[in-house]
């Protein structure tokens, strides 16, 4: 039988091969899906997650469920970029072995060196790593370069980039440390005088462990190696210098909206957040406290800049902008609920040793 179409319409067709408008729609609808599930994996393979990798150097690196500091900073500013990537934790050696047979993309946490930048693109260092010695109680840390330990042992972490202050020092003789506590362990038994750490776990353990600190340890203050922390990738990876670029964004952000600081657990940092050639002391939150702020962290060393400034007179960066002094600052971002020093989050540890 014959389905006849008004006249008004001006054409004939058939009523069973026709589909309705409802129909029609869904028919449109499922192909849709069908593309978007077609085209899903060849998203995936244009944006596939960084294989990175990095030893264990607590807090910088580590496992998942440990102290990883510089991983975590690494990994927020990817996520925060849209970019995926997992760290897989393993011997340094197997790190760089990796890289030079594309089975790692990169890593969280290099040191910079002109071999390594012939493969690698790095990112704008992200934190300064302040290499300072550590002896048994009673021992002398006054030393203001490494060659004033001459005739010493030092334990330091093996196959580490230190850098020529830390490689060309004559007459040290450097023992080689799986880690800090392995380091730490040597110092304890008196396998060697002194031993290398970074300032920022010497400020944790003076903040977290500051009995066993006071007790048994002598730390040094004056940074006798200087080493800029990376990001960096293979050249190789598809959209490497994008993804660089992406990371040295967020990072910038990080460093002021309190993000950097949170995951560092320092609190007060203290960094040139303008660009202007001048160093802010950026509060955690919207909160500075009830006083200036007394322990900061200087993300990329020691400031000139600030050595000599009054705690009341620092210049502040609250909220996306900068006052010139502690009086400059409104009165509704003061209160108790500010950060004033290291131990911001009352009863966490971020890092410890066994003595």
């Amino acid at each position: 039988m014959r389905w006849i179409q008004p006249k008004t319409l001006g054409y004939e067709t058939s009523k069973m091969t026709r589909p309705r408008p409802a129909k029609r729609w869904l028919w449109c609808l499922a192909a849709m899906l069908v593309a978007v599930i077609v085209a899903l994996p060849a998203i995936a393979t244009e944006n596939p997650e960084l294989r990175l990798a990095s030893d264990s150097w607590p807090p910088f690196t580590d496992e998942a469920d440990h102290q990883r500091v510089a991983v975590d900073l690494v990994h927020t500013a990817l996520e925060r970029a849209g970019i995926g990537a997992a760290t897989t934790v393993i011997d340094w050696k197997d790190v760089e072995n990796g890289l030079r047979k594309a089975t790692i993309d990169g890593s969280a946490a290099m040191w910079h060196t002109e071999q390594r930048e012939k493969t690698l693109l790095f990112s704008r260092p992200y934190l300064e790593n302040r290499l300072v010695i550590i002896g048994r109680k009673g021992s002398d840390v006054a030393a203001k370069r490494m060659s004033d330990l001459a005739g010493k042992r030092v334990a330091a972490v093996g196959r580490y980039a230190y850098g020529d202050e830390i490689g060309k020092a004559a007459g040290v003789h450097f023992v080689n440390g799986r880690n800090d506590q392995d380091n730490l362990n040597k110092l304890l038994a008196g396998d060697v005088e002194y031993m290398l750490v970074d300032t920022l776990v010497a400020r944790y353990l003076v903040a977290n462990q500051p009995e066993e600190a006071a007790t048994k340890l002598e730390i040094g203050s004056t940074p006798l190696a200087r080493r800029m922390l990376h990001f960096a990738i293979r050249r190789e990876v598809p959209g490497a210098e994008k993804t660089i670029a992406a990371f040295n964004e967020e990072i910038q952000k990080m460093l002021t909206d309190g993000t950097y600081a949170a995951i560092l657990q320092v609190g007060w940092i203290r960094v040139d957040v303008d660009g202007d050639g001048r160093t802010e002391v950026v509060a955690l939150g919207d909160s500075v406290g009830e006083i200036p702020p007394g322990s900061v962290y200087d993300v990329f060393g020691d400031a000139p800049d600030a050595a000599m400034v009054a705690p009341e007179k620092q210049r502040i960066f609250v909220k996306g902008n900068v006052y010139e002094g502690w009086a400059a600052i409104p009165d509704a971002y003061k209160g108790p609920a500010g950060v004033n020093d290291l131990a911001f989050k009352q009863g966490t540890t971020l890092f410890t040793l066994k003595f």
